[in-house]
């Protein structure tokens, strides 16, 4: 049965490191739309309208604030089909010359069981996350750290990527991140109050659905659906709406700033979240994720972090508005 009480795997912050702020801030990069960045080429349009948000499922977490339900209306607007993939994010590092925080910091978290026992010994692990390990030179084109690369991962998702990063690269692409109800809408693919994506079996006929962990959390991953880390971005089956791996897989970095209380009464029209916070909101879980530890993988489940962390199992996909 999951503890409520216990931590997401994916609580690995940059605070946590005792780290201050990365060398160059990030408003000094003047990051620039690219030409023709207004296009919604390969983007799905959704009507918005009416739906219920959040959940009050016995499975949940209710301090993160996954409920109560509630009616959102939001205008329309477009989403991505997929997650950010490494090949699209090497084209706006190619363009722009643009530098990561886990860059710039000079390190990023990798989970323990990436990495050779002598690395994974010696490297500063996470207070009560202890999988989680300081790497020196990951970064998203060092995965694992320097020895490490993306060659044969240019369609998987891109990760070690800040909330800071993911804003930056949709700017130059001319989009925006989702708001967390937009994430939501999106992500539940027109099914009302369903558990998952695709209902609320989480394998239905014995089909694995999405890439979540397979064994016993965290020191055997069995990867019976197919992947120990990240998959390809087209993963398994798309939703009701076509989006790919909306759960599992990686986090996605949504445009609020993360509150457990703000949306109890907070506004039901195209919701922005709070004006201020110290975390911003992450959707979908990952491939980290597990029943016994962190059922974050969810439609209605949420977690969050500092803006500008960055770990081996966060990543993101674009929004834009419908003009």
């Amino acid at each position: 049965m999951t503890n409520p009480q216990l931590k997401p795997c994916c609580a690995a912050r940059r605070t946590s490191a005792g780290e201050q702020a990365a060398p160059a801030p990030l408003s000094e990069l003047n990051v620039a739309a690219k030409p023709g960045a207004s296009s919604r080429e390969g983007m799905i349009y959704l009507d918005g309208g009416e739906f219920w948000m959040g959940t009050d499922d016995r499975e949940g977490f209710p301090q993160d604030g996954e409920g109560p339900i509630r009616k959102i209306t939001l205008k329309p607007f477009y989403i991505d089909p997929c997650a950010v993939s490494n090949e699209r994010f090497e084209q706006f590092v190619n363009e722009t010359g643009y530098v990561t925080e886990a860059e710039r910091f000079g390190w990023s978290y990798v989970f323990h069981l990436f990495l050779d026992e002598a690395t994974a010994r010696d490297a500063v692990s996470v207070p009560q996350v202890p999988w989680w390990k300081k790497i020196d030179g990951a970064s998203w084109k060092h995965p694992e750290g320097p020895a490490s690369g993306i060659t044969d991962r240019m369609d998987h998702p891109v990760v070690h990527v800040s909330w800071n990063d993911a804003a930056a690269y949709c700017k130059w692409s001319g989009k925006r991140l989702p708001t967390e109800a937009e994430w939501e809408y999106a992500a539940r693919g027109g099914l009302v109050q369903k558990r998952y994506p695709w209902g609320d079996l989480l394998k239905p006929d014995g089909e694995h659905r999405c890439n979540i962990w397979q064994g016993k959390f965290p020191l055997k991953n069995n990867a019976s659906d197919g992947y120990i880390g990240t998959a390809p971005v087209m993963s398994y089956q798309p939703n009701g709406y076509g989006l790919f791996n909306v759960v599992g897989n990686v986090w996605e970095w949504c445009a609020d700033w993360f509150s457990p209380t703000f949306h109890i009464d907070g506004p039901r029209v195209d919701p922005q979240g709070p004006p201020n916070g110290q975390a911003r909101v992450m959707r979908g879980g990952s491939y980290l994720c597990h029943k016994s530890y962190c059922n974050r993988y969810r439609v209605a489940a949420r977690s969050s972090n500092t803006p500008d962390s960055s770990t081996g199992n966060m990543g993101f996909r674009c929004a834009a508005d419908a003009e």
